[in-house]
C-alpha cells in the first residue's frame, strides 16, 4: 500500500462539519469517572521503561526510551533502545506476531472485570478494540486471522466486556487506533513515531472497522486515538462525515473524543501532561495509566503508580476544573489486574462510596464563591445546592472562601457529622475530623450562587 505521510493533516473544505455540532449528551460530563482498558498482545512481553509522564520528558529522549508497554513493537525497532536489547535477550529474533498466539486470556472473567470497575465508582468503561500494532479484539473485517477470535484468546473480547460492563449499569465505549497501524503500513519511519498513513485504502479500512464497532457494539464512547487518515475525511458512506452521522442515527447519546483531526468533536482530551490547553474545554477528559504505561508493564512498581490516595486527589483536581478521568488498567496476558492496579481501583472505590456527591454529577465551584489551594491542599466542586471542599488535611485548617455565599453553620461531611468552622479574614476556619483520605466537606450554598457556568 502507498501511505503518504503527513503529521497534521487537512480536511475537505467542502464538509461542513458544524451540522454535527449538538448539546453533548448529559451523561457524560455527569460521569466523571471512567476506566480505560488496555489489553493486547504487548501485554505478553510487558515491557517498557518507567520513563515518565506524557508531557514531562523530551521527544527525542520519548522516542527511545517511551514508558508505554503498549508501543513495544515499535521501540524494538529502534537501534539502542533498551527495549530492542531487552527483546534480544529474553525473545530473541521471535517476532512481534508470536505474542498473539502466546496471549491465551485463560483468567479472563469479565463480569469480575466489570464489577470491580463499578465499585471503583466508574460510571463508563472504554475498551481498546485495536491498538496500534492492528490486531483486533473481535473479527474485525479485513483482518483475516490477525485477531482475537481466530489466535490467541479465540474470543470476541469486545462482546464479552460490553456485556458485562452493561450489565452492572455501566456504559461502554470502544477506544480505535485509526491515526496508526504498524500491520498496514509497517514502520513507516521509527524514528518519527507519529508520521501517519493518509491513502483513501487505509481511509476505507479503517472506516469499515468502525462503522463494525459501530453496529455490533453501539458503543456509547467512540474513542479514536492519534488522528483520522487525511483521504478519509471527506463525505460519503467511508467518509469520516457520515460515519458520525452513522454513529449518532445508531447512538443517539454517544460521544466522540476530538483524535480525528480539525473535523468535530463532543469533548476534548489530555494525556498525562500533554495537551493541558484542552483542559479548558468545556467538556474535557484527562486520560492516564495507574502508572506510567497504558498497558501492563511487569517493571512498574508502587513508585511509579498511583495509590489510591493520589488517585483520589488526582480525580477530584480533575472534576473540580471541569473534567472527566478515564483512568487506565493494564490486564496481564492471562486476563488479570496486577494486584497493584487493584488495590488502587479498591481503595478509590471506597472513598468515593462515602464521598461521591463531591465527585459524580458535581461541576466546578464559582471561583466568586472559594477557591482551591496547595498548602493546605484544597478542591472545590459543587452542585446547584452545596459547595463542597475536599481537604487533603486533618485537624485545623483555613480555607479561602466567601463565608458570605456559603451556610458556614451548617457545614456537614457527607455522612452527616457537623463540622466546626468559623468565619476568618480571606476565608473558613474548619475543625476537620479524621477522614480516611482526604476529607470533604459540604457547605449549603446561599442564594443563587452555584457551579461555574
Amino acid at each position: 500500500m502507498e501511505v503518504p505521510l503527513c503529521e497534521a493533516g487537512p480536511v475537505d473544505d467542502a464538509v461542513d462539519w458544524t451540522d454535527l455540532t449538538r448539546p453533548t449528551p448529559a451523561w457524560f460530563p455527569a460521569a466523571r469517572l471512567g476506566i480505560f482498558v488496555h489489553w493486547g498482545a504487548y501485554s505478553v512481553p510487558a515491557w517498557a521503561e518507567p520513563t515518565g509522564e506524557l508531557g514531562t520528558i523530551d521527544e527525542a529522549t520519548w522516542v527511545r526510551h517511551n514508558p508505554y508497554a503498549e508501543w513495544y513493537w515499535h521501540t524494538i525497532q529502534l537501534p539502542g533502545a533498551p527495549a530492542r536489547e531487552h527483546h534480544r535477550t529474553v525473545w530473541g529474533d521471535r517476532p512481534y506476531d508470536d505474542f498473539l498466539d502466546l496471549w491465551k486470556a485463560e483468567s479472563f472473567d469479565a463480569a469480575a472485570w466489570a464489577r470491580l470497575f463499578r465499585q471503583a465508582g466508574a460510571r463508563y468503561v472504554v475498551l481498546v478494540t485495536k491498538h496500534h500494532d492492528g490486531i483486533a479484539l473481535w473479527d474485525a473485517p479485513g483482518t483475516g486471522t490477525r485477531n482475537t477470535v481466530h489466535r490467541g484468546p479465540q474470543r470476541d473480547l469486545v462482546a464479552e466486556l460490553a456485556a458485562a460492563v452493561r450489565a452492572e449499569g455501566l456504559r461502554f465505549g470502544t477506544y480505535y487506533s485509526g491515526g496508526l497501524d504498524w500491520s498496514v503500513t509497517g514502520f513507516l519511519d521509527p524514528e518519527q513515531p507519529l508520521l501517519r498513513p493518509n491513502d483513501a485504502a487505509y481511509a476505507a479500512y479503517a472506516a469499515v472497522h468502525v462503522r463494525d464497532l459501530v453496529d455490533r457494539y453501539a458503543p456509547d464512547v467512540l474513542w479514536n486515538d492519534i488522528e483520522w487518515p487525511d483521504a478519509g475525511k471527506h463525505r460519503g458512506r467511508l467518509g469520516l462525515h457520515e460515519l458520525f452521522r452513522h454513529y449518532y442515527d445508531a447512538v443517539a447519546e454517544g460521544v466522540v473524543n476530538d483524535r480525528w483531526g480539525e473535523t468535530h468533536w463532543d469533548y476534548r482530551t489530555s494525556e498525562y501532561q500533554h495537551a493541558r490547553e484542552n483542559e479548558s474545554a468545556a467538556v474535557w477528559e484527562n486520560n492516564r495509566g495507574i502508572g506510567l504505561s497504558f498497558g501492563y508493564n511487569q517493571v512498574e512498581g508502587p513508585e511509579h503508580s498511583l495509590d489510591a490516595h493520589a488517585a483520589v486527589r488526582h480525580l477530584v483536581d480533575v472534576v473540580s476544573r471541569g473534567g472527566n478521568l478515564l483512568l487506565d488498567v493494564g490486564p496481564t496476558a492471562a486476563g488479570e489486574i496486577p494486584e497493584l492496579q487493584r488495590r488502587t481501583l479498591e481503595g478509590l472505590g471506597a472513598w468515593l462510596a462515602a464521598n461521591g456527591g463531591a465527585v459524580h454529577g458535581a461541576a466546578p465551584l464559582s471561583p466568586a464563591v472559594a477557591t482551591a489551594s496547595d498548602e493546605p491542599w484544597v478542591r472545590w466542586t459543587a452542585t446547584p445546592t452545596t459547595a463542597y471542599a475536599v481537604v487533603d488535611a486533618a485537624g485545623d485548617v483555613t480555607v479561602r472562601a466567601d463565608h458570605d455565599a456559603v451556610d458556614w453553620a451548617a457545614s456537614r461531611t457527607p455522612a452527616g457529622t457537623a463540622v466546626e468552622a468559623q468565619p476568618v479574614d480571606g476565608g473558613l476556619a474548619l475543625r476537620l475530623p479524621p477522614a480516611d483520605g482526604p476529607a470533604v466537606v459540604g457547605f449549603p450554598l446561599a442564594g443563587t450562587v452555584g457551579p461555574r457556568a
